[in-house]
C-alpha cells in the first residue's frame, strides 16, 4: 500500500514566493543602510572679529615740503642829485656837418683808386701765359716745352733709395707744388706708399730752376702743377 502525502504538508509549495519576498526585503535593508547620513550637533561657533588687526594700516609717509626763502629786500633807490637854478651847466655843442662855400670839394676823378692785388692760384691747364721752363723762351709751344723739361730733369736727377730697394717697395708718388709769382717753387706736397719713396720725390723737385711766373690777364699769379714719379724695381 504507497503512503500518499498531504498537498498541505507540502514545504516546498510556496518556496519561490518566499525567497522573492525576502531578497526585497535584503535588498531594502542595503539600499537604506548605504544612504543613511548623519550629521554633528555642534552649536560652537567662533562668531568674534578682531577688530584691532583691521585698523592696525600702516600710514605711508609724507614728504615734507621746504618753504621757500624769503625774497631779497628791494635795491634802495638811486639818490637823485637836484641841480640848483643858479648852477650853470655846460651844453654839448654840436657842429654843423654842412660845408661851406669856401671850402674846397674834391671831384670824384682826383680821387686815386689803389688797386689791392690778391694772391690767385690759377691752374697750369687753364692760365692764360704758362711759366716758362728755363731752355723754352724761344719755344712757340711753351706749355709742351714746360711738360719735356720737367720729364726730363726728373729723370737727370732720379735716384732710387737704397732702402726702398732692399725691402722691396715700388710705386707712384703723386707730387704737388706751387710756381710761386717770382718763379720759385713752394708749397711742395707728396703722396705715395712709402715715406722713403716720398723723401727722393721732393728732393727731385727742390733742385727745379727758377722760371719765369705765369701770367693771368698781364699779371704775375701763382701756378699749382702735379706730376707722378713712378718707382718701379727692375
Amino acid at each position: 500500500m504507497e503512503l500518499k502525502k498531504n498537498p498541505k504538508a507540502d514545504l516546498t509549495k510556496n518556496s519561490s514566493l518566499y525567497f522573492v519576498i525576502g531578497l526585497a526585503v535584503v535588498m531594502l535593508v542595503v539600499w537604506r543602510a548605504l544612504e543613511w547620513k548623519t550629521y554633528e550637533k555642534t552649536n560652537e561657533y567662533d562668531v568674534s572679529m578682531n577688530v584691532d588687526d583691521d585698523l592696525d594700516e600702516e600710514v605711508p609717509m609724507t614728504e615734507q615740503i621746504k618753504t621757500p626763502p624769503p625774497p631779497p629786500p628791494p635795491a634802495a633807490p638811486e639818490i637823485i642829485e637836484v641841480v640848483e637854478d643858479e648852477e650853470e651847466v655846460e651844453e654839448t655843442v654840436i657842429e654843423s656837418t654842412e660845408t661851406s662855400q669856401e671850402e674846397e670839394v674834391i671831384e670824384v676823378e682826383d680821387v686815386e683808386v689803389e688797386e689791392i692785388e690778391e694772391d690767385i692760384d690759377v691752374p697750369f691747364a687753364v692760365i692764360e701765359n704758362v711759366p716758362v721752363f728755363p731752355g723754352c723762351e724761344n719755344e712757340s709751344n711753351k706749355r709742351a716745352c714746360f711738360n719735356k723739361m720737367m720729364q726730363k730733369h726728373i729723370g737727370k736727377n732720379f735716384r732710387y733709395p737704397e732702402i726702398a730697394q732692399e725691402m722691396g717697395v715700388q710705386g707712384r708718388v703723386s707730387v704737388m707744388f706751387v710756381i710761386q709769382k717770382d718763379g720759385s717753387i713752394g708749397g711742395v706736397r707728396m703722396r705715395g706708399p712709402d715715406k722713403n719713396l716720398e723723401k727722393e720725390a721732393a728732393r727731385i723737385i727742390s733742385k727745379l730752376p727758377r722760371m719765369t711766373p705765369g701770367k693771368q690777364r698781364g699779371r704775375a699769379v701763382r701756378v699749382p702743377f702735379s706730376i707722378p714719379i713712378t718707382f718701379k724695381l727692375q
